[in-house]
């Protein structure tokens, strides 16, 4: 079995260490997106099991992204895990109104990523 992880982080630094941590999971496939616009174009193709998506982005933050995502056939029952800095309790509540499945706070640690990860798939 294998699972499909839409990755959305503009940061570039952190989008290659993420892919890389997750990677280390032979189950783990990821597609790495810079934006949410770019997320939006490739989740169609890719179908992924679970989107990753940090909350602060230019452009089209993190919040926004999710609500396009839900407008979309594909994406109405996709979870969604918000992965950001600011992870306070309030913050986080506020993530979890918007239909975020679970919130991960940045910095994760790479050894632990894929575990957190997979504690949101369907069956994980």
């Amino acid at each position: 079995m294998s699972w499909r992880i839409l990755y959305v982080d503009d940061e570039n630094d952190l989008r290659e260490v993420a892919q890389m941590s997750l990677e280390l999971d032979p189950e783990l496939e990821v597609c790495a997106c810079s934006s949410g616009a770019k997320a939006l174009a490739e989740l169609p193709g890719w179908r992924p099991d679970l989107v990753l998506l940090d909350v602060m982005m230019p452009e089209m933050d993190g919040p926004s992204t999710l609500q396009r995502i839900r407008d979309m056939p594909e994406g109405r029952d996709l979870p969604i895990v918000f992965i950001t800095a600011r992870a306070g309790d309030n913050d986080a509540a506020k993530l979890m109104a918007l239909g975020a499945a679970g919130v991960i706070t940045k910095p994760f640690d790479p050894m632990l990523l894929a575990a957190q990860v997979r504690s949101y798939l369907p069956g994980g």
